[in-house]
């Protein structure tokens, strides 16, 4: 959980929020103080989890963009080679409705560990990127748009889904495999997760086929 006040356009992560697009200010402010300045920045709780991929097919999974198409992003320092690499929902655990989500707006693959007898072999370039076949691809939650904006979630319970290569940009011999769930009870200040609802390190975990 993450509480503060931030820039929220330089991600592009809020769904409906562009980059360049800044957030209406809120509430909290009197009208006399709607500056453009003050407008730039207002305060969001942010529910950040960490996520790993695997890709456990027999090809590489590779970008959907060409290579002379990425974009390099000077406050990240590295090529992105995919607009949307994952996307996250939340759902109402009694309705299914869903209350919020986010995106992974932009994205860098790489090996970042391997299955034992597995070498890795892409990195985070301009002129290399992939999963391989037994790696995985690990994002810790305190990196760029590994959240979804729940300032407006009431407390409760709910359902976290994260899905992999969402709109089946990037081919693969099974898609079905390509979503987890995990349980989320929202007290308000902070969540809390049931034990046992999710991978054992912690982690939201995903295996892919390439």
């Amino acid at each position: 959980m993450e509480d503060r006040g931030r820039r929220m356009v330089d991600e592009g992560c809020r769904r409906g929020k562009g980059k360049g697009t800044a957030p209406p200010p809120t509430s909290t402010f009197p009208s006399t103080a709607y500056t453009a300045e003050a407008t730039d920045y207002d305060v969001r709780v942010l529910l950040r989890f960490p996520q790993r991929v695997k890709n456990q097919g027999t090809a590489d999974f590779l970008p959907s963009r060409p290579r002379h198409s990425w974009e390099w992003h000077s406050c990240h320092q590295h090529y992105h080679s995919m607009d949307e690499f994952s996307h996250y929902d939340l759902l109402d655990a009694t309705t299914g409705r869903k209350v919020a989500e986010g995106h992974k707006a932009s994205f860098c693959l790489e090996d970042t560990t391997c299955d034992f007898g597995n070498l890795k072999r892409y990195a985070c370039t301009s002129h290399t990127q992939g999963l391989s076949p037994g790696c995985y691809d690990t994002y810790n939650a305190d990196i760029d748009c590994q959240w979804i904006d729940i300032t407006d979630v009431q407390p409760g319970n709910y359902v976290l889904k994260v899905q992999v290569n969402p709109k089946y940009i990037v081919l693969e011999s099974d898609f079905t495999n390509n979503v987890v769930r995990c349980n989320i009870h929202y007290t308000g200040p902070r969540p809390s997760v049931p034990p046992g609802s999710v991978h054992p390190w912690g982690r939201t975990s995903r295996e892919v086929e390439g």
